[in-house]
């Protein structure tokens, strides 16, 4: 059933009453906060950010005797929104509780916009994206190709990971090959495991450790499921597929980060059916698509749009073979998403 759409009345109404009740907790925050700073604090040193709660994170601590403890932390009013993995100088209260004095510069941040195109980091000093889907629900070479741009703008390695290899069969097994030959003739390195029975997953924990990770992909490809079998003491619930869409239902509600015993970190992130990249160029766009590099600057035309122009580099390259034209579908699907302004 398609949604109802709403008034301007009553989305008028629902940020009203999104913004009294935001009003509210950052009241209570604030007095939270004064209560803190009023008592005995510790001395400054460093944390690492393994949740976000609201206006609150959990924070642990680094170093010293409190390594490796969990603090629920206050913001101080001045600093800027915080996300898994960023890294701040905190200073320990009563209770399990602190405050976050100042955030350590990143290293790289992943981000996206929010419902109303404001842009929202959604994880930090990440080095490694993992890209998740699986045979079902049905991938999408556009879902794949969005996350694999907004990895190269944000200067992320990114991993193709096919999960639920057990699934692949003989009604899926044709286009899925197709699919991945694609990724492996650019170059991204590609492995497929099975969560659910084991396969290949020893093989994904190399390739993890020693990297701060972050799974991404759409609700129902498993992603909670890979956490379970790489971590099995951490509890994740795991969602099934809708029935009647086949898609995925959420079940991760906020991004949390985990520890691997042998080195490096895994963010696993809530699920999105759609990675918006309104907030990248059209020149950032076309650069993530890495095997237009070498094309671009080559046309006839120097606003050339790669449409129907005669001289253009990408179009002949479709005709040698150098480029898919699966991919060229994407990118011009990305292009038509973007607001004019973009281009």
């Amino acid at each position: 059933m398609a949604k109802r759409q709403l008034n301007r009345r009553q989305n008028w109404r629902i940020e009203k009453i999104q913004g009294e009740r935001a009003a509210r907790a950052a009241k209570r925050e604030s007095h939270a906060l004064e209560e803190l700073e009023g008592g005995d604090l510790g001395p400054e040193q460093f944390g690492l950010v393994i949740a976000h709660f609201g206006v609150q994170v959990e924070v642990e601590a680094e170093a010293g005797e409190l390594a490796g403890q969990v603090f629920r932390c206050h913001l101080r009013a001045n600093l800027p929104a915080l996300v898994t993995g960023d890294r701040v100088v905190w200073r320990a209260g009563n209770q399990g509780s602190g405050v976050i004095v100042a955030q350590q510069p990143r290293r790289s941040e992943l981000c996206r916009p929010d419902n109303r195109g404001l842009l929202k980091p959604v994880a930090a000093n990440v080095d490694l994206i993992v890209i998740v889907f699986a045979p079902l629900p049905e991938p999408h070479a556009n879902l794949i190709d969005r996350y694999l741009v907004a990895a190269e703008h944000a200067g992320i390695h990114p991993l193709l990971l096919l999960n639920k290899a057990d699934l692949i069969d003989e009604h899926n097994s044709a286009a899925l090959d197709a699919l991945l030959g694609t990724y492996r003739q650019l170059g991204y390195p590609l492995l497929e495991v099975s969560a659910h029975q084991g396969g290949g997953m020893e093989g994904l924990q190399r390739l993890l450790d020693g990297h701060v990770s972050v799974f991404v992909g759409q609700s129902g490809v498993g992603k909670s499921s890979l956490v379970n079998s790489l971590l099995p003491a951490v509890d994740t619930r795991v969602g099934p597929l809708s029935e009647l869409t086949g898609k995925g239902m959420h079940t991760t509600t906020t991004a949390r980060l985990f520890h691997f015993p042998g080195g490096g970190d895994l963010i696993d992130s809530p699920g999105i059916r759609e990675f918006g990249l309104v907030h990248v160029s059209r020149d950032d766009i076309e650069a993530g698509f890495i095997e237009f590099r070498e094309l671009l600057g080559h046309c006839r035309f120097r606003d050339c749009k790669h449409d129907r122009e005669p001289g253009c580099a990408l179009l002949q390259a479709i005709e040698d073979g150098r480029i898919q034209p699966q991919r060229m579908a994407s990118y011009r699907h990305i292009l038509a998403s973007l607001p004019e302004t973009t281009y």
